[in-house]
């Protein structure tokens, strides 16, 4: 007995489609590829799967400005001024500026008309999740990268 790769469900032998979702089956009982649920749901899931930097800030410095590298994604200015002489608090107020510098750019986005209108409408909510992602990271004590936008330095 095999397994659908898309839905998990058990398919008979010979069976062309699976029973659960549909999806078309090959001769080895393997999802083709038809049906692009499952390519979405593990896009989410490894939404996460960014640089991690972790092992360069000691321990300290994490145990210490923790508080600060969450707030770093609320009011970036905060932290850059409080813990300036943290690493840990500073790699998270450049994730944080960044953040902030894209909602910016997608307020002058905003301007275009109708492709613009429609970026605004939907970016809040990426930028939005971004945040979350960056806080969470920040209370764990992880200095991951943002997705998609954590790659740039503003701050050295």
């Amino acid at each position: 007995m095999s397994f659908c790769g898309n839905c998990g469900s058990q398919v008979g032998e010979g069976i062309k489609f699976c029973p659960g979702c549909g999806a078309s089956m090959d001769v080895q009982g393997q999802n083709t590829g038809s049906v692009n649920q499952s390519n979405f749901s593990d896009n989410v899931r490894n939404l996460n799967n960014t640089t991690d930097s972790t092992s360069n800030f000691t321990q300290e410095d994490i145990a210490q400005n923790k508080m600060m590298a969450v707030l770093a994604y609320i009011i970036f200015l905060i932290p850059l001024l409080a813990a300036k002489e943290s690493p840990f608090a500073r790699y998270h107020t450049n994730q944080g500026l960044v953040l902030f510098l894209a909602g910016i750019a997608v307020m002058f986005v905003g301007i275009i008309p109708i492709i613009g209108w429609l970026i605004a409408l939907i970016a809040p909510l990426f930028i939005t999740i971004l945040a979350v992602i960056g806080i969470i990271n920040a209370a764990g004590g992880k200095a991951k990268e943002l997705p998609v936008i954590g790659k740039f330095q503003i701050l050295k």
